[in-house]
């Protein structure tokens, strides 16, 4: 059951909040550590009260996180909003870098997918495991892992 608030605000209990705003009630409170929420204040019961607007900022925040942002990114584009000197400009800017990010992550993607490919076609009309081009690159990658390790 929420409170009504002193200027008729209505303030939730974390349960309330996770279940509007479809987000769990540890993710809250990581987002309190994190910075993305203030602290709430509490009730004379120790329970945390909440105002309405958490709903709408944990709304964002998972939205901004669905378009490939990071909490830190996030972070800084909630910094964005209480900014009186921000324009749209600078909000277009963290977007269309969100873009380029994207689009390195694909080719990245897409490199790792031929990789695999071209083992897999590398693996056909072999049987044994320590036939097979996957096991033993990694174990040679591993090999070159552990030779450059004990070298330092």
């Amino acid at each position: 059951m929420a409170l009504v608030g002193v200027v008729g605000m209505k303030f939730l209990k974390i349960g309330e909040v996770a279940k509007q705003s479809e987000v769990g009630i540890e993710t809250i409170r990581f987002y309190e550590r994190q910075g993305l929420l203030a602290e709430p204040e509490r009730r004379p019961s120790g329970y945390r009260q909440y105002d309405e607007s958490v709903v709408a900022r944990l709304l964002f925040i998972r939205r901004a996180k669905e378009l490939g942002f990071t909490l830190s990114e996030i972070k800084e584009l909630i910094g964005l909003w209480f900014d009186v000197s921000t324009r749209c400009v600078h909000v277009r800017q963290r977007a269309e870098q969100k873009i380029t990010d994207i689009e390195d992550k694909i080719q990245s993607l897409k490199k790792m997918k031929q990789s695999l490919k071209k083992i897999i076609s590398q693996c056909e009309n072999r049987d044994a495991v320590n036939e097979c081009p996957l096991w033993l690159g990694l174990e040679r990658r591993n090999n070159n892992a552990d030779d450059s390790a004990s070298a330092t």
